[in-house]
């Protein structure tokens, strides 16, 4: 007994076996955790690497269910991806921070966070401590972090001069399944934010943004609608397609007779009963739809259903109605149209209705779905960004491509300084990093060298993913900087025969260049200071 556990009893005398389960668990320690880590650390950037830059290969990602995605985008190949290592999932969420923040570069954060894991791993085989590793690492982030604010340019964000706002977005979008018709959907996101962005403030409200998405026809077709997509249509078929002038009763009580909130019963048991029963129905049927008139609504937007009883007197007093619309929609078509939602019918009044220009019923192709577009709204700050394509994975797709767009230009609306991308600002920034550890009289100083040549695997991979040979490249691109003192040279992957990423307008923003260096040396310090991991191993058979 005392191998696997010791026999106890309880307070009525009952016995009960404490069985040991420290022998099942599995432990690592020391530099065996480190190694541990730094695989599988590795084998995720590694699956990232080829994902980026404009050349960057996709993914396709099958779920249990069979769903398909395919993309380039890191933070979305990385969540769908069946991950069981613990520290693994360190870099999926650091993917996911650097989206949530930044909401772009989040395949550079983990290849960056790969390479500095495969340089410390040697430096820990030369016998350094991963503390000393740490704050060698930490110190050159800190260097690496001011040069890039020494080589920053600023953009101002001008409403008379969009241009440079559009370069920056299209560089988003030069690595996406869009880039083939990168420069339109550039424009339709600088519309969209411009539209809602408060400039004194600097702020973006993104709740007053929509991206909606139909299969059908091509991705040239997507388009920036100045007011509200849904993807619903007016409850009867007879109704009419077109309203103009629209005073919009926004609601969310249902339109059917009023119930008892108690459990009750009602029984019938007579044809007169039944008749009385549906005359009441009928009158409060024509009731709510009299008080909805009498307030000089000409369209109602319901957020429940109702029977066709109440359809067909809605279309007898001539008031088209669109039913089932979700919560969501309901609040961003009381935004855009200035009206208030009501919930009682009887709190309806002609000051709490919407105004809409146009509300019209869209249809697609030979197909019979149908979208009701509500445009020349009261507040022309709501916008929706009406995405088309092939099939449902590039629209997909499309939608990612169009949220990176967006959050860069809300992240130029809130500091417009950028730096230049194509590997310029990595390159710019090792030269500075390698300088500084010449300076260093500690043990520190092979870890911020470290830190630097992990900052040239960015525009390696970028030399790669284009078909270059890399360190040919990197280093004539390295050894021109230093030269010329020019910290705006990268890798030419769209083999333009320039190496100025200014004259190629390859622009990045300076707040996520920085975001990706810090994040991604947090992490890595997280990860060398763990020395022992403990995992349940599998229950032992005890016969």
């Amino acid at each position: 007994m005392t191998a696997r556990g010791s026999l106890a009893f309880d307070e009525f005398g009952r016995p009960f076996v404490i069985l040991k389960d420290e022998g099942s668990q599995k432990r690592l320690t020391g530099i065996e955790a480190h190694k541990s880590h730094i695989l599988a650390a590795k084998a995720v950037a590694g699956i990232l690497r080829t994902s980026l830059g404009p050349k960057g290969l996709d993914k396709m990602m099958v779920s249990s269910d069979g769903d398909i995605t395919i993309t380039n985008d890191g933070a979305t190949i990385l969540d769908q991806m069946d991950i069981d290592h613990e520290i693994a999932k360190l870099m999926v969420q650091l993917s996911k921070s650097q989206d949530d923040e930044i909401g772009d570069g989040t395949t550079g954060v983990v290849v960056l966070a790969g390479a500095l894991l495969e340089h410390a791993e040697q430096l820990l085989d030369r016998g350094i401590h991963p503390i000393r590793v740490a704050d060698g690492y930490e110190l050159a982030a800190k260097v690496a972090v001011e040069r890039l604010d020494a080589i920053a340019d600023s953009y101002p964000v001008d409403l008379n001069n969009v241009e440079p706002l559009i370069q920056t977005a299209m560089t988003t979008l030069s690595s996406k399944i869009v880039n083939r018709c990168g420069r339109q959907m550039a424009e339709i996101a600088v519309d969209a934010i411009l539209a809602v962005a408060d400039l004194e403030r600097k702020d973006v409200d993104f709740e007053l943004i929509k991206v909606e998405g139909k299969d059908g026809g091509k991705l040239e077709d997507t388009m920036l609608v100045k007011g509200v997509i849904v993807d619903k249509d007016f409850s009867h078929p007879q109704m009419p397609k077109v309203v103009r002038d629209a005073k919009i009763a926004i609601l969310t009580c249902p339109f059917e007779p009023p119930k008892p909130k108690t459990k009750h019963k009602l029984d019938i048991t007579s044809v007169e009963d039944y008749n009385k029963l549906r005359e009441y129905e009928k009158e409060k049927f024509e009731e709510m739809v009299k008080q909805v008139k009498d307030t000089g609504a000409n369209l109602a937007i319901c957020q429940w259903g109702f029977d066709d009883e109440a359809n067909h007197l809605l279309l007898a007093h001539n008031l088209p109605a669109v039913r089932w619309v979700g919560g969501p929609e309901i609040e961003l078509i009381a935004i855009a149209t200035g009206g208030r939602i009501v919930p009682r019918f009887s709190e309806l009044t002609a000051e709490k209705l919407g105004r809409a220009g146009i509300v019209k019923e869209l249809s697609f192709g030979t197909t019979k779905d149908k979208m009701l577009v509500i445009e020349e709204c009261h507040n022309s700050r709501a916008v929706t960004i009406f995405i088309r394509g092939g099939n449902k994975m590039i629209i997909e797709e499309a939608k990612r491509s169009m949220h990176d767009a967006l959050c860069v230009i809300r992240n130029l609306v809130r500091d417009n300084r950028i730096v230049y991308g194509g590997g310029a600002a990595e390159i710019a920034c090792s030269i500075t990093v390698s300088q500084a550890a010449d300076k260093i009289s500690t043990l520190e100083q092979y870890a911020v060298r470290a830190f630097a040549d992990a900052l040239e695997a960015t525009p390696l991979a970028l030399a790669e993913n284009s078909g270059l040979a890399p360190m040919k490249t990197m280093t004539a691109i390295k050894a021109r900087q230093i030269n010329e003192k020019n910290p705006w040279l990268g890798v030419d992957c769209l083999a333009k025969g320039t190496n100025d990423m200014k004259a190629q307008h390859v622009i990045e923003t300076l707040i996520g260049k920085k975001q990706q260096i810090i994040l991604a040396t947090q992490l890595v310090k997280m990860i060398l200071k763990i020395d022992d991991i403990r995992v349940p191993g599998e229950p032992q058979n005890p016969y």
